[in-house]
């Protein structure tokens, strides 16, 4: 919605102004200067960037109008699981979850928590370290490195989407630029015409500056913008994993490893101390 109404307000500004000072809107109309730059910018968009990148960059456009895929619950489901995992592991060993690690679709245990499950990276990343786990890798040190490792992959691929998508919003000027040159060499073609009719020439070649100008800073750049602040919160669910995985590992109380995880995330999406005891208090005992 935040998103929508600074749209609105960006082109309220700009053509209200415009009008305000006595513009006539319908020079402003000029489909063909849109489409030349928009369509080339997304061609370069495609000659500069791999399909999987092209494909992530796509994708990440509609979180601009969504937002983060996780919300407040889902990062209180990924904590209440840990804590049951961490709970099992201390109690009964790490035997008692090799089941629930083996046929992760047909755990009961990890079925109470879907919106883990659908995460197909962290869940991943939470049934391959448990799986080290269970088959004795107990070094806190080893683990750390190689959680690091694929977390930071993660970050470079996200890292690779802002990148493409801050370079399309910046070729939008230098392609606006273009459309000006097409524009004014049709306009001295007509130099023999009129006045009023070489005016309206010169004048919409000139929108084809001010229409690469206006996509780049007042949408895509901003554009870009958003989807690294998405992304870089988007990060800090893996970062909680780490968090509670390390702190298992280093031998701490399944109430004290939660912890760890839980202030690895960020004020806005963090359950307060007080919640997650309550949720805690509420899980049923070890069978």
């Amino acid at each position: 919605m935040q998103v929508i109404i600074g749209i609105a307000l960006l082109f309220v500004s700009v053509i209200g102004s415009y009008i305000a000072l006595g513009g006539k809107l319908i020079l402003l109309f000029q489909p063909f200067e849109l489409t030349l730059i928009f369509g080339s910018g997304i061609a370069a968009f495609i000659i500069g960037n791999t399909r999987l990148v092209s494909k992530r960059a796509f994708s990440a456009m509609k979180q601009i109008f969504r937002g983060s895929r996780y919300k407040h619950d889902d990062y209180l489901d990924l904590i209440l699981l840990l804590y049951q995992v961490f709970r099992n592991l201390k109690t009964k060993g790490p035997l008692s979850i090799e089941k629930h690690v083996e046929e992760p679709e047909e755990s009961d245990l990890f079925n109470e928590y879907p919106s883990v499950m659908r995460d197909e990276v962290a869940f991943s990343l939470i049934i391959d370290y448990l799986r080290l786990i269970v088959m004795g890798t107990n070094n806190p040190y080893e683990i750390e490195t190689l959680i690091e490792e694929e977390v930071e992959i993660e970050h470079k691929e996200n890292t690779e989407v802002v990148h493409a998508l801050t370079v399309l919003g910046e070729s939008f000027p230098a392609l606006g630029i273009v459309a000006a040159v097409l524009g004014v060499i049709k306009a001295m073609s007509a130099i023999t015409e009129p006045p009023e009719i070489l005016g309206g020439l010169i004048a919409a070649a000139l929108v084809g500056t001010f229409l690469g100008i206006l996509l780049s800073y007042g949408l895509f750049s901003p554009f870009a913008s958003i989807v690294k602040q998405i992304k870089e919160e988007e990060e800090t669910y893996l970062h909680c994993i780490k968090a509670g995985m390390l702190a298992h590992l280093r031998g701490y109380a399944p109430v004290i490893s939660i912890e760890f995880a839980r202030k690895s995330l960020q004020s806005h999406n963090r359950p307060s101390f007080e919640q997650l005891e309550e949720m805690i208090n509420e899980l049923p005992p070890l069978k």
